[in-house]
């Protein structure tokens, strides 16, 4: 469910983003998932022609409750730091992550590269929205690896320091980068109390 979050995968890339799980036992997986009417199978459009798995309407409801899972998941005193993410867990942390009140009036649309992988941020009134592509007209783009995202989200490595390195690239303005950084971090553990 939560591979298929920001969009349709195939079934090779679903099983790049689920580490340790057999084709077979994923096979049976979305098999099930399709019977119930949580996703559904279809062929992409030439010259594409892949077929992909999605979640239907009823299928994308649960997205309110991934997100605080992860969000519950992520306060753990046990959760193994530097354990191997997705890119698409990686990207969803954002939303786990996300403070409404430390995003304040912030509004923008950024286009977040990582690697191959291209994702659309839009953050408005409060609220924060993530998809698969690239937004029409971005307010930000940024290029990076996925393990320096993951050093300016949870490690809080400076923009300005990444920038400077050459490990992140950025068209457009850097304090509305900074903005929308400093609204998503790494939450408090459970043992050291509420955020």
């Amino acid at each position: 469910m939560r591979e298929l979050l920001l969009g349709p995968k195939r079934f090779a890339d679903l099983r790049v983003g689920i580490h340790r799980i057999s084709g077979n036992l994923l096979a049976q997986r979305l098999r099930e998932l399709e019977n119930a009417g949580v996703l559904r199978r279809r062929t992409m459009p030439p010259p594409v022609g892949a077929q992909v798995y999605e979640l239907t309407e009823w299928g994308r409801q649960l997205e309110p409750l991934l997100v605080h899972l992860g969000r519950w998941g992520s306060r753990s005193p046990v959760l193994p730091i530097g354990a191997p993410m997705s890119v698409d867990s990686q990207v969803l942390a954002l939303k786990s992550l996300f403070d409404p009140d430390a995003a304040g009036d912030l509004a923008l649309d950024a286009e977040l590269q990582l690697g191959a992988d291209v994702f659309h941020i839009h953050v408005h009134e409060g609220r924060m929205g993530l998809s698969r592509g690239a937004p029409n007209q971005p307010s930000a783009v940024i290029r990076t690896s996925r393990e320096v995202w993951a050093a300016l989200i949870f490690d809080r490595l400076p923009l300005a320091d990444a920038l400077h390195a050459g490990a992140v690239h950025l068209d457009g303005d850097q304090h509305i980068v900074e903005r929308l950084i400093g609204c998503v971090g790494p939450p408090a553990t459970a043992c050291q109390g509420s955020p």
